[in-house]
């Protein structure tokens, strides 16, 4: 089985006034008349094996993250709430521990609730690609086939694909300048990175137990004191306040010498820089249109 998790807690203030801190961008209808935290949770319909989706959040947030999943009719497995932000890594830590609560190992999809995604069948091939690498015991992650030389997205040097949708990871690497970013684009072997990962639960907690032991024990604390409040599980503010805060990335990605695949999305589909309310930091679709599919 696939538990899709969805990482909802950005304070999502680099576009303010629009998104502000109490209304992150993730809440918003940016694109369409749902918003992106409610297209990320109906675009998981259709993927075979799919279970409801975990749902981390900020605490400040919950009611907003609760009220939009019930607009859908579409109940989350799970709202777990972060008394404070620490980043993506241990996000991710918290879900899989708590994924593993009732014995099972499921194939994690972590998925950033602000993304928009124009091509859903092409994003739903390689989900299910990456399931089989995943279930062999691959870290998986998403590389957008880029556009332009954009200096402000993370690239991933892939391996030889040949035919596959799937290839091994050569390296991460940081956001370029733009003579760089032009060299990345030029090559034809480099790809934005998605922020977007499948691995089972288990895999990642023996990669973060070997990288980062620290993180590992604060969120292994957290969850043994743990509440639930309504809908709601919520992490002890003590405990997870003494969390390392990192990302996915530099956690456990950039640092893994385990398989680690890479499986690329088409750029039309998802993940174009442009321009919106005169900021140029909110991953838009690369054709916005009247028709584009919300």
């Amino acid at each position: 089985m696939i538990l899709p998790v969805i990482l909802s807690g950005g304070a999502g203030t680099r576009l303010w006034p629009l998104s502000r801190e109490l209304y992150p961008k993730q809440l918003l209808p940016l694109a369409c008349d749902k918003t992106m935290l409610q297209e990320t949770i109906n675009r998981l319909d259709g993927i075979q094996d799919i279970e409801a989706p975990l749902i981390v959040c900020n605490d400040a947030h919950r009611f907003m993250v609760d009220e939009q999943a019930r607009q859908l009719n579409k109940k989350p497995q799970a709202i777990i709430l972060e008394p404070c932000g620490r980043n993506t890594a241990p996000a991710v830590a918290i879900a899989a521990l708590y994924a593993q609560k009732t014995g099972s190992d499921p194939v994690l999809l972590i998925l950033p609730a602000d993304h928009l995604i124009q091509d859903v069948p092409a994003f739903h091939q390689a989900v299910q690609s990456g399931v089989e690498q995943a279930e062999q015991g691959s870290l998986v992650t998403f590389g957008i086939v880029p556009t332009l030389p954009e200096t402000g997205y993370g690239y991933i040097r892939a391996e030889q694909r040949g035919n596959s949708l799937a290839c091994p990871v050569a390296e991460f690497v940081e956001k370029p300048d733009l003579a760089t970013a032009i060299n990345y684009l030029s090559s034809g072997d480099y790809y934005w990175n998605s922020g977007m990962f499948m691995f089972r639960a288990s895999r990642y907690l023996e990669e973060l137990q070997h990288y980062q032991p620290d993180m590992l024990i604060a969120c292994q604390n957290a969850m043994t004191s743990m509440t639930s409040d309504l809908d709601f599980q919520r992490l002890d503010e003590t405990d997870f306040a003494a969390c390392p805060a990192n990302s996915i990335d530099y956690a456990v990605m950039e640092k893994t010498d385990q398989p680690l695949s890479y499986l690329f999305l088409q750029a039309g589909m998802i993940l174009v820089p442009g321009q919106l309310f005169g900021m140029s930091i909110l991953m838009i679709p690369k054709a916005m249109s009247s028709s584009a599919m919300c």
